[in-house]
């Protein structure tokens, strides 16, 4: 009767890491959103209460505020929102593809096929489901706006990410369930400029897929045969919520 909880006994024995960051009122999030977006643990019910003794706060937040998954209405008009997605798109196989070499050459980076393909030279065939994440250890960068954004004297933006062409190759190839990646946006912000859009989070999201930005700690777990975690409040209608991410795999 109890084997699933037994099992789940042996599993806290794994490695277990924590693929999002912690988020507070100085927490950074784009540009964009208007300011005083952000209001966490506002009290509104404190102690000495003659109703009842208790402490509760409200929170006020964007969907897309600190590491957080998009659905697919973020981007594309009419398309599904957090509702229908429920606790069968929380786990998944997680397969981290390693491109900091090449960023340390390239600040605008843009992970290609070839790099796919020599992951899976040594690491096997990407499980169709997977959860796909891109390391580029931009998560050391938080929480400074400026160098997530990679502002330079000129004001551009600079920072690596994926490409049109290794998505397409994950989501028509190897039937991927979700991407995700350590910056702020998913395009290369070198093509998301020549684009003039974020042309690679709208293809994801085109596809009916989900995607997780700003991760961290992807250096501290493998490249492959972990388990990904990602779970988000309950909120009806949303376009993206913050979200909670870990991986647990075995020693």
């Amino acid at each position: 009767m109890y084997k699933l909880w037994d099992q789940l006994q042996q599993a806290k024995g794994y490695e277990w890491v924590e693929l999002s960051h912690s988020l507070n009122n100085d927490s950074p999030y784009w540009a964009g959103i208007p300011e005083g977006a952000v209001e966490l643990c506002k009290t509104v019910y404190d102690w000495g209460n003659p109703m009842l003794e208790c402490l509760i706060h409200t929170y006020k937040f964007p969907g897309q505020f600190g590491t957080h998954i998009d659905f697919p209405c973020h981007f594309i008009k009419g398309a599904a929102s957090s509702e229908q997605y429920g606790v069968a798109n929380m786990v998944y196989p997680l397969c981290v593809l390693d491109i900091t070499p090449q960023v340390a050459k390239d600040v605008h980076y843009a992970v290609t096929v070839a790099d796919i393909l020599a992951y899976e030279e040594q690491y096997g065939k990407i499980p169709e489901g997977a959860f796909v994440a891109l390391r580029t250890d931009w998560y050391k960068n938080w929480p400074d706006m400026n160098a997530l954004s990679g502002i330079a004297e000129n004001g551009s933006e600079n920072f690596p990410g994926w490409s049109m062409e290794a998505l397409q190759f994950l989501v028509e190839e190897r039937n991927i369930a979700m991407n995700g990646h350590e910056t702020l946006d998913t395009d290369a912000s070198a093509l998301a400029a020549a684009a003039g859009d974020l042309a690679c989070e709208r293809y994801v999201l085109s596809k009916g897929l989900l995607q997780v930005e700003v991760l961290c700690n992807l250096d501290k777990v493998p490249a492959a045969g972990a388990v990904a975690v990602v779970s988000w409040p309950r909120i009806e209608g949303a376009t993206g919520l913050p979200a909670r991410v870990f991986a647990v795999f075995e020693k």
